[in-house]
Protein backbone atom coordinates (compact mmCIF):
# COMPACT_ATOMS: atom_id res chain seq x y z
CA UNK A 1 0.00 0.00 0.00
CA UNK A 2 1.32 3.31 -1.19
CA UNK A 3 1.71 6.50 0.85
CA UNK A 4 -1.59 8.25 -0.55
CA UNK A 5 -1.05 11.31 -2.63
CA UNK A 6 -4.33 11.64 -4.08
CA UNK A 7 -8.19 10.50 -3.85
CA UNK A 8 -11.26 10.53 -5.50
CA UNK A 9 -14.14 11.51 -3.23
CA UNK A 10 -17.81 10.66 -4.19
CA UNK A 11 -20.43 13.06 -3.70
CA UNK A 12 -17.98 15.39 -3.15
CA UNK A 13 -19.91 19.03 -4.21
CA UNK A 14 -21.49 19.10 -0.23
CA UNK A 15 -21.70 17.77 2.79
CA UNK A 16 -19.51 15.43 4.46
CA UNK A 17 -17.41 15.20 0.84
CA UNK A 18 -17.19 18.49 0.34
CA UNK A 19 -15.82 18.73 3.95
CA UNK A 20 -13.83 16.06 3.59
CA UNK A 21 -12.37 17.24 0.56
CA UNK A 22 -11.21 20.46 2.08
CA UNK A 23 -10.03 18.58 4.81
CA UNK A 24 -7.71 16.84 2.80
CA UNK A 25 -6.38 19.63 0.92
CA UNK A 26 -5.22 20.92 4.16
CA UNK A 27 -2.95 17.93 4.47
CA UNK A 28 0.40 18.72 2.29
CA UNK A 29 1.00 15.45 1.43
CA UNK A 30 -2.24 15.21 -0.93
CA UNK A 31 -1.66 16.55 -4.55
CA UNK A 32 -4.23 15.38 -6.12
CA UNK A 33 -8.70 15.74 -4.94
CA UNK A 34 -11.02 14.19 -7.66
CA UNK A 35 -14.28 15.68 -6.88
CA UNK A 36 -17.04 12.78 -8.05
CA UNK A 37 -20.29 14.36 -8.64
CA UNK A 38 -23.45 13.89 -10.95
CA UNK A 39 -23.85 17.75 -11.76
CA UNK A 40 -21.37 19.40 -13.63
CA UNK A 41 -22.53 22.76 -12.58
CA UNK A 42 -22.48 22.07 -8.53
CA UNK A 43 -19.22 20.39 -9.22
CA UNK A 44 -17.79 23.64 -10.64
CA UNK A 45 -19.40 25.71 -7.83
CA UNK A 46 -17.78 23.25 -5.18
CA UNK A 47 -14.53 23.02 -6.99
CA UNK A 48 -14.24 26.87 -7.10
CA UNK A 49 -15.02 27.39 -3.68
CA UNK A 50 -12.14 25.03 -2.33
CA UNK A 51 -9.92 26.70 -4.14
CA UNK A 52 -10.58 29.83 -2.45
CA UNK A 53 -11.01 27.95 1.09
CA UNK A 54 -8.15 26.15 0.86
CA UNK A 55 -5.68 27.94 -1.66
CA UNK A 56 -4.63 25.17 -3.59
CA UNK A 57 -5.60 24.56 -7.05
CA UNK A 58 -5.76 20.23 -6.96
CA UNK A 59 -9.55 19.84 -7.92
CA UNK A 60 -10.41 17.95 -10.76
CA UNK A 61 -13.91 17.16 -11.41
CA UNK A 62 -15.25 13.87 -12.46
CA UNK A 63 -18.59 13.13 -13.31
CA UNK A 64 -20.24 10.18 -12.33
CA UNK A 65 -23.83 9.31 -11.03
CA UNK A 66 -23.57 6.30 -8.66
CA UNK A 67 -27.44 5.27 -9.14
CA UNK A 68 -26.37 4.45 -12.84
CA UNK A 69 -23.07 2.14 -13.20
CA UNK A 70 -22.97 3.02 -16.89
CA UNK A 71 -21.87 6.47 -15.68
CA UNK A 72 -19.46 5.14 -13.07
CA UNK A 73 -17.18 2.96 -15.63
CA UNK A 74 -17.32 5.42 -18.44
CA UNK A 75 -15.69 8.06 -15.41
CA UNK A 76 -13.23 5.15 -14.67
CA UNK A 77 -12.29 4.89 -18.42
CA UNK A 78 -11.74 8.13 -18.46
CA UNK A 79 -8.91 8.18 -15.51
CA UNK A 80 -5.37 8.45 -17.01
CA UNK A 81 -3.78 8.23 -13.98
CA UNK A 82 -3.96 5.79 -11.36
CA UNK A 83 -5.77 7.00 -7.85
CA UNK A 84 -4.25 6.69 -4.22
CA UNK A 85 -7.38 6.61 -2.14
CA UNK A 86 -11.30 6.50 -2.93
CA UNK A 87 -13.80 7.73 -0.15
CA UNK A 88 -17.08 6.04 -1.11
CA UNK A 89 -19.32 8.99 0.63
CA UNK A 90 -22.24 9.32 -1.74
CA UNK A 91 -25.47 8.07 -0.42
CA UNK A 92 -28.79 8.74 1.61
CA UNK A 93 -32.32 7.95 2.25
CA UNK A 94 -32.68 6.98 -1.88
CA UNK A 95 -34.75 9.81 -3.05
CA UNK A 96 -38.23 10.14 -3.15
CA UNK A 97 -38.69 6.58 -4.33
CA UNK A 98 -36.33 4.46 -2.12
CA UNK A 99 -37.77 0.71 -2.88
CA UNK A 100 -38.12 2.05 -6.76
CA UNK A 101 -36.19 -0.08 -8.60
CA UNK A 102 -33.08 0.53 -11.01
CA UNK A 103 -32.68 -1.50 -14.44
CA UNK A 104 -30.48 -3.72 -12.60
CA UNK A 105 -33.51 -4.67 -10.07
CA UNK A 106 -31.89 -3.03 -7.19
CA UNK A 107 -33.69 -0.57 -5.06
CA UNK A 108 -32.87 3.36 -5.41
CA UNK A 109 -31.90 3.29 -1.20
CA UNK A 110 -29.60 0.48 -2.35
CA UNK A 111 -28.25 1.89 -5.98
CA UNK A 112 -26.96 5.48 -3.88
CA UNK A 113 -24.97 3.89 -0.97
CA UNK A 114 -23.79 -0.24 -1.95
CA UNK A 115 -24.09 -0.49 -5.94
CA UNK A 116 -22.30 2.57 -7.62
CA UNK A 117 -19.56 1.86 -5.12
CA UNK A 118 -19.12 -1.91 -5.87
CA UNK A 119 -18.95 -0.93 -9.46
CA UNK A 120 -16.10 1.93 -9.15
CA UNK A 121 -14.26 -0.23 -6.96
CA UNK A 122 -14.44 -3.10 -8.92
CA UNK A 123 -13.30 -0.59 -12.00
CA UNK A 124 -10.35 0.79 -10.38
CA UNK A 125 -8.90 -2.48 -9.73
CA UNK A 126 -9.89 -4.31 -12.95
CA UNK A 127 -7.79 -0.92 -14.26
CA UNK A 128 -5.35 -1.60 -11.78
CA UNK A 129 -5.77 2.31 -11.17
CA UNK A 130 -6.12 1.84 -7.32
CA UNK A 131 -3.04 1.85 -5.48
CA UNK A 132 -3.65 2.30 -1.56
CA UNK A 133 -7.31 3.24 0.22
CA UNK A 134 -10.83 2.21 0.29
CA UNK A 135 -12.65 4.12 2.52
CA UNK A 136 -16.45 3.86 2.77
CA UNK A 137 -18.97 5.92 4.19
CA UNK A 138 -20.74 3.71 6.64
CA UNK A 139 -23.43 4.56 9.27
CA UNK A 140 -24.38 4.02 13.23
CA UNK A 141 -27.56 2.54 11.77
CA UNK A 142 -25.49 -0.55 10.58
CA UNK A 143 -25.30 -1.46 14.22
CA UNK A 144 -28.60 0.29 15.18
CA UNK A 145 -29.27 3.69 17.51
CA UNK A 146 -33.10 2.47 19.30
CA UNK A 147 -32.42 5.48 21.49
CA UNK A 148 -32.93 7.78 18.20
CA UNK A 149 -35.16 5.24 16.15
CA UNK A 150 -32.73 3.33 14.65
CA UNK A 151 -33.60 -0.68 15.20
CA UNK A 152 -30.78 -3.22 15.24
CA UNK A 153 -30.79 -5.23 11.83
CA UNK A 154 -31.39 -8.42 12.00
CA UNK A 155 -30.70 -10.30 9.54
CA UNK A 156 -32.08 -14.13 10.31
CA UNK A 157 -29.40 -16.26 7.81
CA UNK A 158 -27.50 -13.89 6.37
CA UNK A 159 -27.51 -15.95 3.19
CA UNK A 160 -26.79 -14.73 -0.23
CA UNK A 161 -30.43 -14.88 -0.56
CA UNK A 162 -31.20 -12.84 2.52
CA UNK A 163 -29.08 -10.44 1.10
CA UNK A 164 -29.85 -10.22 -1.82
CA UNK A 165 -33.90 -9.52 -0.69
CA UNK A 166 -32.22 -6.31 1.37
CA UNK A 167 -31.13 -5.41 -2.25
CA UNK A 168 -34.08 -5.38 -3.86
CA UNK A 169 -36.26 -4.36 -1.02
CA UNK A 170 -38.11 -7.33 -0.94
CA UNK A 171 -36.96 -8.16 2.68
CA UNK A 172 -38.81 -5.19 4.03
CA UNK A 173 -42.21 -6.01 3.27
CA UNK A 174 -45.25 -4.08 1.19
CA UNK A 175 -44.95 -1.03 3.49
CA UNK A 176 -41.30 -0.34 3.68
CA UNK A 177 -39.35 2.17 5.90
CA UNK A 178 -36.30 3.65 4.52
CA UNK A 179 -35.11 4.02 7.82
CA UNK A 180 -35.40 0.74 8.87
CA UNK A 181 -33.95 0.00 5.29
CA UNK A 182 -31.10 1.97 5.62
CA UNK A 183 -29.34 0.38 8.48
CA UNK A 184 -29.55 -3.07 6.68
CA UNK A 185 -27.94 -1.03 3.69
CA UNK A 186 -25.29 -0.15 5.38
CA UNK A 187 -24.39 -3.14 7.41
CA UNK A 188 -24.26 -5.12 4.08
CA UNK A 189 -21.62 -2.27 2.44
CA UNK A 190 -19.54 -2.89 5.64
CA UNK A 191 -19.80 -6.89 5.55
CA UNK A 192 -19.45 -6.08 1.07
CA UNK A 193 -16.13 -4.26 2.42
CA UNK A 194 -14.47 -6.65 4.98
CA UNK A 195 -14.99 -9.33 2.29
CA UNK A 196 -13.36 -7.70 -0.47
CA UNK A 197 -10.48 -7.00 2.26
CA UNK A 198 -9.74 -10.63 2.54
CA UNK A 199 -9.89 -10.99 -1.48
CA UNK A 200 -7.54 -8.04 -2.38
CA UNK A 201 -5.08 -8.22 0.42
CA UNK A 202 -2.99 -5.54 -1.30
CA UNK A 203 -5.92 -2.91 -0.99
CA UNK A 204 -6.76 -0.95 2.58
CA UNK A 205 -10.52 -1.55 3.25
CA UNK A 206 -11.89 0.70 5.86
CA UNK A 207 -15.36 1.40 6.59
CA UNK A 208 -16.01 4.23 9.11
CA UNK A 209 -18.97 5.60 10.17
CA UNK A 210 -18.93 9.72 10.16
CA UNK A 211 -21.31 9.36 13.26
CA UNK A 212 -24.55 11.81 13.80
CA UNK A 213 -23.33 14.88 11.37
CA UNK A 214 -25.40 17.80 11.41
CA UNK A 215 -25.13 19.69 7.95
CA UNK A 216 -25.84 16.99 5.92
CA UNK A 217 -28.28 16.24 3.12
CA UNK A 218 -28.59 12.78 3.86
CA UNK A 219 -32.32 13.41 5.66
CA UNK A 220 -33.73 15.57 2.63
CA UNK A 221 -35.79 13.09 1.04
CA UNK A 222 -37.69 11.52 4.31
CA UNK A 223 -40.91 12.19 5.08
CA UNK A 224 -41.93 15.60 6.20
CA UNK A 225 -42.24 14.88 10.09
CA UNK A 226 -39.00 12.36 10.16
CA UNK A 227 -37.13 15.29 7.88
CA UNK A 228 -38.34 17.82 10.56
CA UNK A 229 -37.27 16.18 13.23
CA UNK A 230 -33.51 14.97 12.27
CA UNK A 231 -33.38 18.16 10.34
CA UNK A 232 -34.27 21.02 12.12
CA UNK A 233 -35.63 19.57 15.63
CA UNK A 234 -33.16 16.99 16.04
CA UNK A 235 -30.55 18.98 14.23
CA UNK A 236 -30.45 21.64 17.05
CA UNK A 237 -31.30 19.75 20.49
CA UNK A 238 -29.06 16.55 19.71
CA UNK A 239 -25.73 18.65 19.44
CA UNK A 240 -26.84 20.02 22.50
CA UNK A 241 -27.57 16.90 24.23
CA UNK A 242 -24.19 15.00 23.07
CA UNK A 243 -25.96 13.03 20.35
CA UNK A 244 -24.90 14.61 17.37
CA UNK A 245 -21.55 16.48 16.19
CA UNK A 246 -20.55 19.03 13.64
CA UNK A 247 -20.11 17.88 9.71
CA UNK A 248 -16.00 19.20 10.46
CA UNK A 249 -16.11 16.02 13.45
CA UNK A 250 -18.00 13.59 10.85
CA UNK A 251 -15.36 14.52 7.96
CA UNK A 252 -12.22 14.41 10.29
CA UNK A 253 -13.33 10.51 10.77
CA UNK A 254 -13.15 10.35 7.11
CA UNK A 255 -9.59 11.92 6.78
CA UNK A 256 -8.17 10.25 10.00
CA UNK A 257 -9.60 6.88 8.37
CA UNK A 258 -7.42 7.36 5.65
CA UNK A 259 -4.11 8.47 7.09
CA UNK A 260 -3.59 6.59 9.80
CA UNK A 261 -2.54 3.34 9.77
CA UNK A 262 -4.15 2.22 12.85
CA UNK A 263 -7.33 1.26 11.11
CA UNK A 264 -6.68 -2.11 9.79
CA UNK A 265 -8.25 -3.19 6.25
CA UNK A 266 -11.16 -5.07 6.68
CA UNK A 267 -12.60 -3.33 10.05
CA UNK A 268 -15.87 -1.29 10.60
CA UNK A 269 -15.26 1.37 13.11
CA UNK A 270 -18.39 3.66 14.46
CA UNK A 271 -19.12 4.85 17.88
CA UNK A 272 -18.65 2.86 20.92
CA UNK A 273 -20.96 4.39 23.46
CA UNK A 274 -25.42 4.49 22.80
CA UNK A 275 -24.90 7.58 21.27
CA UNK A 276 -23.19 8.44 17.35
CA UNK A 277 -20.48 10.44 18.80
CA UNK A 278 -17.14 10.46 20.52
CA UNK A 279 -14.42 8.21 19.80
CA UNK A 280 -14.84 5.24 17.20
CA UNK A 281 -14.11 1.09 17.84
CA UNK A 282 -13.90 -1.44 16.28
CA UNK A 283 -17.57 -3.10 15.91
CA UNK A 284 -16.63 -6.78 15.38
CA UNK A 285 -17.87 -8.49 18.56
CA UNK A 286 -19.94 -5.21 18.95
CA UNK A 287 -22.41 -5.76 15.45
CA UNK A 288 -24.03 -8.94 15.41
CA UNK A 289 -22.53 -11.20 12.83
CA UNK A 290 -19.92 -8.37 11.56
CA UNK A 291 -16.48 -10.46 11.87
CA UNK A 292 -18.24 -13.57 10.32
CA UNK A 293 -16.09 -14.18 6.85
CA UNK A 294 -18.74 -16.33 5.56
CA UNK A 295 -21.21 -13.62 6.43
CA UNK A 296 -19.30 -11.37 4.34
CA UNK A 297 -18.67 -13.18 1.52
CA UNK A 298 -22.39 -13.78 1.44
CA UNK A 299 -23.25 -10.04 1.41
CA UNK A 300 -20.64 -9.76 -1.72
CA UNK A 301 -22.20 -12.36 -3.61
CA UNK A 302 -25.57 -11.26 -3.02
CA UNK A 303 -24.21 -7.50 -4.82
CA UNK A 304 -22.56 -9.55 -7.42
CA UNK A 305 -25.96 -11.01 -8.65
CA UNK A 306 -27.22 -7.76 -9.95
CA UNK A 307 -24.01 -6.16 -11.71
Amino acid sequence: MSTIQSVLITGANAGLGRESARQLALQDSIRKIYLACRSKAKAKAAKAQLEVETGRKIFEIVLMDVVKPETVRAAVAMLQTPVDAVVLNAGGSGGSTPFAKTKDGVSHIFAVNVLGHVVLVDELLERQLLTSTVLYAGSEAARGIPKMGMPVPEMKTSSVAEYAAVIDGSKFGSKPDPMVAYGYVKLQAAMWMASMARQHPHIRFVTMSPGGTTGTAGFDDLPFLKRLFFKHIGGVLMPRLGMMHKIETGARRYVDGLLDAKFKTGRFYASAGKFPTGPVVDQEGQTAGYGNPEFQDNANLAVRRFI
